[in-house]
């Protein structure tokens, strides 16, 4: 079982905090292209980066953005809203490390987090503020008998 999970199951408290690392690659930004469609040459030609004043070609930046939802899938956030503050672009190869902290939960489980995204060099390259649902205690018991019965369905496990 992941640990985020298990703290899934136990409950949340204002200060609970969850890291992720991930290190990107072309083959990443290939295959988020194919998906979201977006082929912004930034991404994929070395003369267009340049101009725009990047140092290589860079990753998409909601490919990056998206290591919360690893966080938020194991918990089993239910996502109401995101801001994002692009601060740095992160480049192929870059190990990016994102800290969620959750800041504020009311009594009826709706809550608020931040995230800060870090390079190898400990530079943060991204920024995010979060709105959402963390499960209440009939969600909780739903995630502790999925997890007894192996957790078939999550690959992190």
């Amino acid at each position: 079982m992941s640990k985020i999970r298990e703290k899934a199951i136990q409950g949340f408290k204002v200060g609970d905090a969850f890291t992720v690392i991930r290190q990107f690659s072309e083959e990443d930004t290939q295959k988020f292209a194919a998906i979201t469609c977006d082929y912004n040459p930034v991404h994929f030609d070395e003369r267009f980066a340049g101009v725009k004043k990047f140092n290589g070609r860079i990753c998409h930046g909601l490919l990056v953005a998206s290591m919360i939802t690893e966080i938020g899938g194991q918990i089993g956030w239910l996502a109401s809203g995101m801001n994002f503050r692009f601060k740095l672009p992160v480049y192929f190869g870059d190990t990016i490390e994102c800290t969620l902290t959750i800041t504020e939960i009311d009594p009826n489980c709706r809550a608020k987090a931040e995230a800060v995204y870090q390079n190898q060099e400990g530079n943060t390259v991204l920024e995010a503020e979060l709105f959402g649902i963390l499960p209440g205690l009939a969600a909780q018991e739903v995630l502790k008998a999925m997890v007894a019965e192996g957790d078939p369905t999550n690959e992190l496990r």
